[in-house]
């Protein structure tokens, strides 16, 4: 089945460059990979589901590494996870670009992406709130920090997608380092501060705005 669900791929995404997504049928991408229809649907479920295949999958692996996670741990346990998620889709190589050409073009998949990536956001948020006292406080610095963490992860993983970045794996530990070096509880008995983002914000937007909130 995998050799079949691989030439099935092939053939999509060949007939999506050619054709375009919405031009292709599920019975164009089966005869282009000389496969019957029935086969395409035990394969995928659906034409949509052959640019996204694996998600479910990730989700779990991101989530058995959350699992793992403590009260001292939950930032690492979180920005290790969305290393896997990262890592997965550079391992992808070229059919992760051409997924990326796709999803920037055609709304119906862009609006599919955007849905994955809140998903993981949730996760996290969810994993970072088991740690805090459930005060209003603690569970907006979840939010953001979660935020964050998948604003970092999305600013590589844009670049690499656009040929940007060749050292994915060196980008995202500096912009993680960001992350930790802004939203780790700070040692000093000051006075704390919320930062209120967007959960799409850019990690730009993120660090400029809690230097601003601690005058750095």
């Amino acid at each position: 089945m995998t050799t079949t669900r691989d030439d099935i791929a092939r053939a999509a995404f060949r007939l999506f460059a050619s054709r375009g997504y919405d031009a292709t049928s599920v019975e164009d991408i089966a005869a282009e990979a000389g496969v019957s229809r029935s086969t395409f649907f035990r394969a995928y479920g659906s034409k949509e589901a052959v640019i996204f295949p694996d998600h479910d999958e990730l989700l779990a692996r991101v989530e058995d590494r959350l699992r793992t996670s403590h009260e001292d741990s939950a930032l690492d346990a979180v920005t290790d996870a969305v290393k896997i998620v990262l890592f997965h889709y550079v391992a992808e190589g070229e059919r992760a670009r051409e997924r990326y050409r796709l999803t920037s073009t055609v709304t119906a998949l862009r609006d599919r992406e955007l849905v994955s990536g809140a998903r993981y956001q949730r996760l996290f948020r969810h994993y970072l709130t088991q740690w805090n006292e459930g005060s209003e406080p603690s569970e907006l610095r979840a939010e953001v920090t979660a935020a964050a963490v998948v604003a970092a992860h999305n600013r590589v993983l844009r670049r690499w997608l656009r040929g940007e970045c060749n050292n994915p794996r060196r980008e995202v530990e500096a912009a993680l380092a960001v992350v930790h070096g802004l939203l780790e509880p700070r040692r000093d008995d000051g006075p704390g501060a919320v930062v209120i983002l967007r959960s799409d914000a850019s990690i730009e937007a993120v660090e400029a705005a809690v230097r601003e909130v601690l005058g750095g």
